[in-house]
């Protein structure tokens, strides 16, 4: 176990190691201003004496005292440690006017986080399914339809499921019949498949009766044409669909569209919000044969292992906005050949970004707040990721019991793969793992913690990008940033926060 103060530990947030040096951390209530000056002569006597370089921290309720000890006296000065550090307890323990005890402990952290993990934390809040859609009566659905959807899905995979589950709602208020979806094909995303390539098909329509009506195929008087595209990706806030869809709808009897991104679904009604809950959650798995892959990845990674969904990406990072200058020349080329137009922030808006948790977490800064929540160096980690990921040594130098689909997998058959078929495997494993963590609560991210709430599956924790900028940006370091940081996911660990999609889930007291 690693970690303590030190002047020299993360300097403006670079150097991400945890320092090495040995820490002792006492703690007293010092209610009065003579004990204070007591225990400041005391430790000023063990200084002169034998003990430079070790970090002694004696901690108040208002007040910190820092003094070192040389490192080469770590092994050969600890008994004479001892007395001074049993004189100065004694002499607080029986100084007159110092009624409060003297309570001492030993060890990198503060005792707060000694000796335990991020799944230590007893949960007060979780999310389930929420019960009224899950067995509520809902009114049953139209006998006419009033035309046919399909709803075109771009980007990757989570972001096509993304839409997909919105148009299910949509198709509800239109009182429309659900047609398959079209995988746009992306070339960006090396991906062609399908929805039947990646969803089991059969089991989404079994699983969407009384819900709203889903068809495979369509009437022959409409198959042989397009559908009218209606536009509504760029339309923000109280968009309506009623008012704005459905006229074409009953117009051209099919259309097609892509739901708009900032709609909010708690304006759906209670039947249509019940037809995208049990469609996105209930109703979508993957086809047998991406289950049987996504079995077969799973048997081959070492239990109990943790997933670990790590975006440090070239476009990712420059898809941000934020600027990374102490990256190697390899990563910032790369970086600068994915920005294109996109300009980085600079200055005060720079650090506004950044404090707003807009900035992804590096691989390093990623170990380190692993290493803050406790989380074991040997601990076995599947890294859910796309290719490309950046200054991976900054993590596995310090995590080395790393896999990845490309390590497990057949060479042949992984570089077969495409996009969704890979991202589905990840999604696969991530819902089952013993554990989950985000680093930056994306798409998937979202729909694998909707899942394993779903499952009953409490150890999903997203990494707080704020949390990190702010507290770095306070200038906290050391054993305080890995105390802070601590309280910080503990807090979110405890009370459920950012574990599933609060449309379909409620709270649940544990």
């Amino acid at each position: 176990m690693e970690g303590a103060i030190t002047t020299h530990s993360l300097g403006s947030a670079e150097n991400l190691s945890l320092p090495q040096e040995q820490v002792i951390v006492m703690s007293a209530n010092m209610g009065c201003s003579h004990c204070r000056q007591r225990v400041s002569k005391v430790v000023s006597k063990m200084n002169t004496i034998v003990l430079e370089g070790i970090e002694a921290v004696f901690m108040s309720s208002s007040t910190q005292w820092h003094h070192q000890i040389h490192p080469l006296l770590r092994r050969h000065s600890f008994p004479l440690l001892l007395l001074p550090i049993l004189l100065l307890v004694a002499a607080l323990l029986f100084y007159p006017s110092a009624p409060n005890r003297f309570i001492s402990s030993f060890g990198y952290f503060s005792p707060e986080v000694a000796d335990t993990d991020i799944w230590s934390a007893r949960r007060v809040v979780d999310w389930r399914p929420c019960v009224w859609w899950k067995n509520a009566s809902l009114p049953a659905l139209p006998t006419k339809t009033n035309g046919y959807i399909r709803v075109d899905c771009y980007g990757g995979l989570n972001q096509m499921r993304r839409d997909f589950c919105d148009g299910i709602g949509i198709a509800r208020i239109l009182n429309a019949t659900l047609v398959l979806p079209k995988f746009e094909v992306a070339a960006y995303w090396n991906e062609s498949s399908g929805f039947a390539d990646v969803f089991d098909v059969d089991y989404f329509i079994q699983q969407t009766q009384g819900f709203v009506e889903v068809v495979k195929e369509l009437p022959e008087e409409i198959t042989s044409r397009e559908p009218f595209r209606v536009d509504c990706s760029k339309r923000k806030g109280q968009f309506d669909y009623v008012e704005g869809v459905l006229p074409a709808l009953l117009e051209h009897r099919y259309i097609s569209l892509t739901p708009a991104m900032s709609q909010r679904r708690d304006r759906y009604p209670l039947y249509a919000k019940a037809a995208l809950c049990q469609g996105c959650y209930n109703a979508l798995r993957i086809n047998k044969a991406l289950e049987a892959k996504g079995s077969e990845l799973f048997k081959a990674i070492p239990k109990p292992f943790l997933t670990l969904h790590l975006r440090f990406e070239p476009d990712m990072v420059a898809y941000s906005k934020c600027d990374y200058p102490g990256l190697s020349s390899a990563s910032l080329a790369a970086i600068e050949a994915a920005r294109g137009d996109r300009k980085s922030w600079t200055g005060d808006a720079a650090r506004s970004w950044r404090n707003r948790g807009k900035c992804p977490l590096t691989p390093k800064e990623t170990a380190f707040i692993l290493q803050s929540l406790k989380i074991p160096t040997n601990t076995t980690i599947y890294l859910a990721a796309g290719d490309g990921l950046l200054e991976m040594e900054g993590f596995t130098s310090v995590y080395t019991n790393v896999y990845t689909k490309s390590s497990l997998l057949n060479s042949k058959d992984f570089n077969l793969m495409h996009g969704n078929t890979k991202a589905a495997l990840d999604y696969y494993v991530s819902i089952n793992s013993n554990a989950y963590i985000a680093t930056y609560f994306g798409n998937m991210d979202k729909m694998v913690s909707a899942m394993r709430a779903a499952n009953v599956h409490y150890r999903t924790l997203a990494l707080s990008r704020r949390a990190f900028a702010n507290l770095t940006a306070l200038g906290l370091e050391g054993v305080e940033l890995v105390d802070a940081l601590w309280k910080s996911h503990r807090e979110d660990f405890v009370m459920g926060r950012g574990t599933a999609l609060p449309d379909c889930f409620c709270e649940s007291t544990l």
